[in-house]
C-alpha cells in the first residue's frame, strides 16, 4: 500500500548539518521516458507514450499551438491506456512501472500542437509537436545507425548535434540497436536522457537489432514504451517491429532482422506482407530499412541470405534506398558498376550502413561501396522534395562527411549526383 508519509532526506549541504528536502508524495505519479512516435498516418495523428513509477490513471491534454498562455480545453483530454509492467534484467532487483499511451487523432496536417500528460497533481510540462503535412509538402527526417554503448555519456552528443543542425525534422529514424543489453533497463534509462525533450516532441520510428531480443524475446520494454503501427503481418512475433508509415510522398517500411534469421515462419510471413505492401505503393518514394545490411562493410560479415529473400524484391519495385545499421562502421553505394544504366543513373536501391554510437568495427574495401569511413560517429539528414532526395552525412561535430542527390525521371532509372566533399575517406585499423 502506497503510504502518505513524506519521505525526508536530510543533507548536509554547505557545511550546514540539518539542511533538508521532501520528496513530494505524487513522485511516484510523475511522468518519465516521454515518447512521440509516427503512426500509419502521420499527417491525422500522432502516438504519445509515458511511464510512471505507480499504478496511477493518466492523461493527456492537448491543445493547438498557442503564443499566449495555455488554457486547457475541457473537451481535449484523452485517458491513456495503462499497463503495469515488470521489467526483469538479470541479477538486478526487478522494476515495477506503470506504461500509458495515447494517439491523438483528428488532427490536421502541416498543424503545430502542444500537449502534457500527467494527472491533476503532477502534469509533464507542455510540449510542442507538428504533424505530417500533404503529398507534395517537403520532407525531411533524421537517420541514426546503432547506438548502443555509452549512451548518455558519448552517443547524447550525436542527438544534440543533429537536432541542432535540423530542429525542424518531420521525425527520427532508428536502424535498431538503441541499446547493447537486452533488458537494460540502466541503458533504456541513458537513451531516454540523451534524447530528452527532443524525443518527447519530434516523433520517432525505429527498426529492432539483435541487441534487443535474446533470441526471438523482444527487448521487454519496447512494446510497452513504444507505440508503433500495427500493419505488419498477423504474428506476434513481429508485432510493432514490422510495419510501414507513410509520411506524404514517402513510404517508409520497417522489417524485422532478427527474426529473419530466428523464425523461418516469421521470414516468410514477412516476405509475403513486403510484396503486398510493395506492390500496392502509391507513393513517389520507398525506402526500406533495417537492422542487418543487404551488403557489408566487411567481407566476413556478409548476408547472403537476405540479399536471396528481398533484394529481387527490393529491385522489381523501384525500393529508392535501404538504410541499414549492425556494422558500426559507415558505407554508401550500390550494388556493383552493372546497376548503372548509363553513368550518373541507378537502376536499383542506394544502400547504407552507418553507426552513431562510439562502438566501432575495421571495415575494408567492398566492391559496392562509393563512401565509406570508419572509426567515426555520424548521423544522416536526408530531405526530399518532389522528385529530389538530398542525403548528407555528418560527423558528431557536424562536419559534412557524404552527401548525394537521388533525382526521379519519370520512365527511367533514377540519376544520381555524388557531392561527397573531398576530404579523405577515415579507415579504421587497428
Amino acid at each position: 500500500m502506497k503510504t502518505f508519509l513524506t519521505v525526508v532526506y536530510c543533507l548536509f549541504l554547505l557545511g550546514m548539518p540539518g539542511k533538508c528536502f521532501s520528496q513530494p508524495d505524487n513522485a511516484g505519479n510523475k511522468p518519465e521516458h516521454i515518447i512521440v512516435n509516427l503512426t500509419e498516418k502521420p499527417s491525422e495523428s500522432v502516438a504519445v507514450t509515458w511511464r510512471t513509477r505507480d499504478a496511477v490513471a493518466q492523461m493527456l491534454q492537448w491543445v493547438e499551438v498557442t503564443d499566449s498562455p495555455v488554457i486547457p480545453d475541457k473537451e481535449q483530454v484523452l485517458t491513456a491506456n495503462s499497463s503495469t509492467d515488470t521489467y526483469i534484467d538479470g541479477d538486478i532487483p526487478p522494476l515495477v512501472v506503470t506504461n500509458h499511451s495515447v494517439v491523438i487523432g483528428n488532427l490536421k496536417p502541416a498543424s503545430q500542437y502542444l500537449y502534457r500528460v500527467g494527472s491533476e497533481d503532477a502534469w509533464s510540462e507542455w510540449i510542442g509537436f507538428k504533424t505530417a503535412g500533404t503529398e507534395n509538402d517537403p520532407i525531411s527526417f533524421i537517420y541514426f545507425g546503432d547506438v548502443q554503448t555509452n549512451i548518455k555519456s558519448q552517443w547524447s552528443r550525436v542527438m544534440r548535434k543533429a537536432y541542432s543542425m535540423a530542429p525542424d525534422a518531420g521525425f527520427l529514424f532508428y536502424a535498431g540497436d538503441l541499446i547493447n543489453h537486452t533488458h537494460s533497463e540502466e541503458e533504456w534509462k541513458q537513451w531516454f536522457e540523451a534524447g530528452s525533450f527532443i524525443h518527447a516532441t519530434i516523433p520517432s520510428m525505429m527498426t529492432p537489432g539483435n541487441h534487443e531480443y535474446d533470441s526471438t524475446a523482444l527487448d521487454n520494454h519496447w512494446r510497452p514504451q513504444f507505440t508503433l503501427p500495427e500493419n505488419g503481418p498477423q504474428m506476434d512475433l513481429l508485432s510493432e517491429t514490422v510495419y510501414y508509415v507513410d509520411y506524404q510522398g514517402l513510404r517508409i517500411i520497417s522489417i524485422n532482422a532478427d527474426m529473419m534469421d530466428e523464425s523461418p515462419e516469421a521470414a516468410e510471413k514477412t516476405k509475403v506482407w513486403l510484396e503486398k505492401v510493395l506492390a500496392e505503393n502509391k507513393k513517389p518514394w520507398t525506402i526500406l530499412t533495417l537492422h542487418f545490411p543487404f551488403y557489408s562493410t566487411k567481407a566476413n560479415r556478409d548476408n547472403a541470405e537476405l540479399r536471396e529473400n528481398f533484394q529481387p524484391m527490393v529491385e522489381k519495385y523501384g525500393v529508392d534506398m535501404v538504410l541499414t545499421g549492425h556494422d558500426h562502421a559507415y558505407g554508401r553505394g550500390w550494388e556493383n558498376i552493372e546497376s548503372m544504366t548509363k553513368p550518373g543513373e541507378i537502376s536499383g536501391p542506394v544502400y547504407v550502413v552507418s553507426v552513431s554510437g562510439p562502438k566501432q568495427y575495421d571495415l575494408s574495401a567492398q566492391s559496392w561501396m562509393s563512401r565509406k569511413g570508419g572509426n567515426i560517429q555520424l548521423f544522416q539528414l536526408i530531405s526530399i522534395d518532389n522528385n529530389k532526395l538530398n542525403y548528407k552525412a555528418y560527423t558528431a561535430s557536424g562536419t559534412l562527411y557524404d552527401e548525394f542527390d537521388l533525382i526521379k525521371q519519370a520512365g527511367k532509372a533514377n540519376k544520381l549526383i555524388d557531392k561527397a566533399p573531398s576530404t579523405p575517406e577515415r579507415l579504421y585499423t587497428r
